[in-house]
């Protein structure tokens, strides 16, 4: 995905683990439609489109005030203080889904909201302007942010995605449900998905194609998971470059072990939740392990 088809939410406030959460969510929203990326201070031609707010600090808050001042953006508030009134909200604690859909009811709503003169001036990037119809209808030329019409959500095209991003999944899993739900989770964030009910056709998929993750049950049919992650890790290049997760109904402490010492990187029980993983996909998307990398090594 291009990153200046994505919109920037400026990150105010919030405590270390929180905006390491947020790191990784927005890790995995830029890849979506409409996409959304953390604003880093200092990018080059781009201001944020829009705030996120921690309305429990009310230094936090403050800030945010100054900054709406000198341009009305729309903002969403983390948390159930009296800062909230007048925004789109959400309580803690933060959850990918929820997080994700009220910055796009928010998005959608502002498109709707008129342009102040104060935002009006406050918007600098003019590839991304466009002439207000309600302004062209009184004779003006207000500029506002381009905001997409948000799409309905489908599935993208698998090749289209893999020539862009570049990230294909592998989930190994004989239970028709399980392949389906991963479906359902993976697609709307751009990725391919290969499937494999048997230990032996993950084994061949993962020898002839580069997975960013491979997802995989412990009871397979023919030889089980453990056998096929030691396989799979057993690849000089997809240590490197391949995350296995173990994605299992097999919880206990024994088990765990015994996914740790065949290689795996992660090791998931079900029910799945959700927000755990997201969590793992945008953990070990490429550029996220080099930044965990680089700075495992400071």
């Amino acid at each position: 995905m291009n990153f200046n088809d994505t919109y920037l939410v400026d990150v105010i406030g919030f405590a270390d683990v929180e905006r390491s959460m947020l790191s990784s969510i927005f890790t995995l929203a830029a890849r979506r439609d409409p996409g959304f990326a953390q604003f880093e201070p200092g990018t080059a031609g781009r201001g944020p489109d829009m705030y996120l707010v921690d309305a429990d600090n009310t230094e936090s808050f403050n800030q945010f005030r100054a900054l709406h001042m000198r341009a009305s953006l729309p903002a969403v508030m983390i948390g159930a203080g009296p800062h909230t009134a007048g925004f789109p909200s959400l309580q803690r604690p933060l959850q990918w889904a929820k997080l994700l859909q009220v910055l796009e009811d928010t998005l959608a709503s502002d498109e709707e909201r008129p342009v102040s003169l104060e935002r009006a001036a406050a918007e600098a990037a003019p590839a991304r302007h466009r002439t207000s119809p309600g302004a062209a209808a009184l004779g003006r030329s207000h500029p506002t942010v381009l905001h997409r019409t948000l799409p309905p959500q489908a599935a993208p095209d698998a090749a289209t995605n893999k020539r862009m991003l570049g990230d294909t999944v592998l989930v190994v899993d004989d239970n028709a449900t399980v392949r389906a739900f991963m479906q359902a989770k993976l697609a709307p964030y751009g990725f391919e998905v290969d499937f494999a009910e048997t230990g032996e056709e993950a084994v061949g998929l993962s020898g002839s194609q580069e997975y960013t993750c491979v997802f995989l049950d412990v009871v397979l049919p023919g030889i089980d998971g453990y056998q096929v992650c030691k396989l799979i890790k057993g690849n000089k290049q997809a240590i490197k470059k391949t995350a296995v997760v173990m994605l299992t109904s097999r919880s206990s402490p024994f088990d765990k072990l015994r996914g740790s010492l065949a290689g795996c990187d992660e090791y998931l029980t079900k029910p799945l939740d959700e927000d755990r993983l997201l969590e793992v996909i945008a953990k070990f998307l490429p550029g996220s392990r080099k930044h965990h990398e680089r700075s495992a090594h400071k």
